[in-house]
């Protein structure tokens, strides 16, 4: 069988330390990734909305420890899907931006990237545990 490739012995990849003619990066597929990033917030704030929706009419949690608990998780996630929201944000638009000038190097994306892992860094989750009394 043969494979329409060079033999291995021969190689056919640009020489180390030499640029190849044949490499490009595709502009359309950085922006369509961003894009595709970026438009998660449309489905995020959806569901924002819908968890907002839901606490309507919750009124005055003093009374109720239940009530108080349902608060209390729905502000942390409130948070939570508000800064998932602005990360997609951020991402996408840094993709997009790589791919329209494609001047960035990759040590300037990774710095970038880092970035955006700092400024979003998970943090413990809230609500939903028992508290110390």
């Amino acid at each position: 069988m043969q494979l329409n490739q060079y033999p291995a012995d021969q190689g056919g990849g640009a020489p180390a330390g030499a640029a190849s003619e044949d490499l490009k990066s595709d502009k359309k597929a950085w922006v369509k990734a961003g894009e595709g990033v970026t438009g998660l917030k449309d489905g995020i704030s959806k569901a924002l909305t819908k968890l907002g929706d839901g606490q309507a009419g919750l009124g005055d949690t003093g009374g109720c420890q239940s009530a108080a608990a349902q608060k209390e998780l729905y502000d942390s996630w409130k948070k939570y899907v508000g800064d998932v929201s602005s990360r997609c944000d951020e991402l996408g638009g840094l993709l997009e931006r790589s791919g329209h000038d494609l001047s960035m190097s990759d040590e300037s994306v990774m710095g970038e990237l880092d970035k955006l892992k700092v400024k979003y860094e998970d943090t413990e989750a809230v609500g939903g545990r028992a508290k110390e009394k």
